[in-house]
Order: structure tokens, then sequence, then C-alpha cells
């Protein structure tokens, strides 16, 4: 590695830690002045705010990096443009190509701390973020922490389950259905159905309570019926299953999150498409670090009249743009039609294209 790729990698990686260590801190101010009258008011303890804020600056770094990055780059390249340093390299006889290489190796050890963070460290930051707002900083945060109502779960290829309402904290629902069938997917007959009123886990016997219970078997020739005004049976399923917080994947590492989207997957669950929109996100907000780090270097390599203003100006847009279409792809996975995968990597496309573009004018 020569002098220049040393020096070069050193202001990318320097500039983008300085970049985050003013954004974050003012972030935190801002978050502060909007709860803190609401973490008074519910008398938060202060051990669970500082960790609160610790998960808070994970959280908001992972989110936000790709935009700290991009102006980062433009930041510093463009003082370099304007300090005549890049007209002094590529006079020295190093090609436009060749001056690229330390930025794609920043882009790279950004883009893997930014893959391992996102695989291990986010999650567990994700889940006490969303855990502390829904418990202390929203009105009715504890009962939207998780989907209650009118809850449809798969168990197996022949096996669903219904309650029109769950409450967490009783561990009580209502208006429970369960439905086992026999027969090829395609062509399934009803096998077994049991109704009850409600459904109660209980903790210490570690099954299910059933009142007003019926169970209906469906035989060849006549069917079977069973009443009960109390039952206490075992199913293949927690009560967690039925009422599953509505951010679970985003609090799953890597393998985990594997295993759960399958689960999901074969139980048909409704939700599918968000759980892949956060397992595909891991891969393709990190790829963005090259993308990114090239277009920023393609705008702001050249003076311009503007100055380091006018680079600015262009980088805060183009930022904000990947960010915009980085949302609305991923609402649109989450609630259209539209492949997930293909959603959610359109933004690396598009910009990847525009990346292309820029790099051919600058190097003329």
């Amino acid at each position: 590695m020569s002098i220049i790729d040393k020096y070069l990698l050193k202001r990318y990686l320097a500039t983008f830690v300085v970049m985050l260590g003013m954004f974050i801190p003012i972030g935190i101010v801002i978050d502060v002045s909007e709860k803190v009258g609401r973490m008074i008011q519910n008398k938060v303890p202060f051990k669970e705010v500082a960790i609160y804020y610790y998960d808070f600056t994970v959280y908001f770094a992972n989110l936000l990096f790709p935009i700290f990055l991009f102006l980062s780059v433009i930041w510093f390249t463009s003082k370099l443009a304007n300090n005549t340093e890049i007209i002094a390299i590529l006079s020295s006889g190093i090609s436009f190509t060749r001056f690229l290489r330390p930025y794609l190796l920043g882009a790279g050890i950004v883009c893997v701390i930014a893959l391992l963070m996102g695989f291990f460290i986010v999650p567990k930051a994700s889940e006490g973020f969303n855990n502390f707002r829904y418990m202390y900083l929203r009105g009715g945060g504890r009962s939207e922490m998780r989907k209650t109502t009118d809850v449809y779960q798969q168990l197996s290829d022949n096996e669903f389950i219904h309650v029109s309402s769950f409450n967490q904290v009783s561990k009580l629902g209502s208006n429970f259905t369960y439905e086992k069938f026999t027969g090829d997917p395609g062509h399934l007959k009803l096998q077994v159905k049991i109704t009850a009123e409600r459904i109660k886990w209980s903790e210490t016997r570690e099954k299910y309570i059933l009142s007003n219970y019926r169970k209906r078997t469906i035989g060849p020739f006549n069917d079977r019926i069973e009443t009960a005004e109390k039952k206490d049976t075992i199913f293949n399923f927690k009560a967690e299953d039925l009422t599953p917080t509505v951010y679970v994947a985003e609090t799953l590492a890597l393998s985990d999150l594997y295993k759960f989207i399958n689960r999901e997957r074969e139980r048909g669950s409704a939700a599918i498409n968000v759980y892949l929109v956060v397992l595909y996100k891991k891969y393709s907000i990190p790829i963005s670090a090259f993308i990114l780090t090239i277009i920023a270097v393609a705008v702001s390599s050249m003076k311009r009249r503007g100055g380091m203003g006018m680079n600015l100006a262009i980088g805060i847009l183009l930022a904000f743009t990947y960010i915009f279409f980085d949302k609305v792809f991923g609402v649109l996975a989450e609630k259209s039609s539209m492949p997930p995968l293909v959603a959610v990597w359109i933004p690396n496309v598009v910009f990847g294209i525009l990346a292309f573009y820029l790099l051919r004018n600058a190097k003329r």
C-alpha cells in the first residue's frame, strides 16, 4: 500500500468516524428533548434510560450510516479538490480508477463492520430500543407491541389456529379455533375442529385451559362430538406464537432470523414479507457503502464554482433520495405483491447505474 493509499484511507475512515461522532450526540439531544417529559412522567429508572441510549446509538448509527458515510466522503474529497490535491495526484500519472482504490478499500472495511453489526449487535440493540419505546414512551404501547386481534397461525401443513383477541399479560384469548386437516395440501379434508369461548395459558400446569370446550371429530360415517365446560389440554404452540411482537424480525440474529422465517413461511404467516425485508436489508444496506462511495467521489472530485457547499448540497440531495427510495420500496414489499428481494435491491441497482454514469464522466 502506497503513501497516497494510506493517506486517503486514513482520511476516509477518520472523517466517517468524526461524522458519526458529530451527528449521534445531536440525535441523542433531540431525542432527549422530545421524550424527557414522558420519561419523568413514567418514572423511568436512570439505568433503563442509560441502556436505552446505548441501544439508541447503535440503532441510529446502523439506520443512517449510508448518509453519514456519503456526506463524510463528499466532505473530505471536496477539501482535497479545493486544495488541488486531487489534481496533483492525477498529474503524477495515477489514473482515476487507481485513485479510487483506497476509497473502495475503506468502503469494504465499513461494509464488513456494518454486516457484522447487522448480524449480531444491532438485533439486540433493536430489541432494547423498541421495547423501551413501547413500554415507556407510547400511549398504549404495551398492547401495540403485539398483534392481539384476529390472529391466524398455521402450525404445520395441516394444522391451523385462530383467536379473535389475546391479552398478553393475562395469557387469555377469546373465540379460539383449532383445525386439523388430512390429505394433500391441495385437497385438504377437515379431520378435527376444536372451539372454545376462551383459552388461557397456565404457567403452573404448563397447559392450556379451554372454557366452553367443543371438539368435533369427522368420521367416515358420522361425527363424534365432545363438550366440556373446562378442558385442560396441550398444543404444539406457545402463547407467544399467538401474539408475536410487531418488530420480532429486527431483534433476531442472522441464524435465528433464517429459522424464524422458515417457520413462519411453513405456517403461512401474513407478515412473511415484513420479515424478508428485514433479512434482505441486512445485506443490501452494507453493500450500498460501495455505491455511495463511488457516487460521492465522482460528485466531489472536481472543483466547482460553488465550492464545498455546492458538493454538500448535491450530496445531501442524493443521500436523502437514496433513503427515500429505500423506504418507499421497503413499504411496497411489505404491503403489495412486489417480491421483497426485488424491492429491497432496487435502490442499490438504480444508484449503482447512477454511480457508473457519474464515474465515467468523472474520468473524463
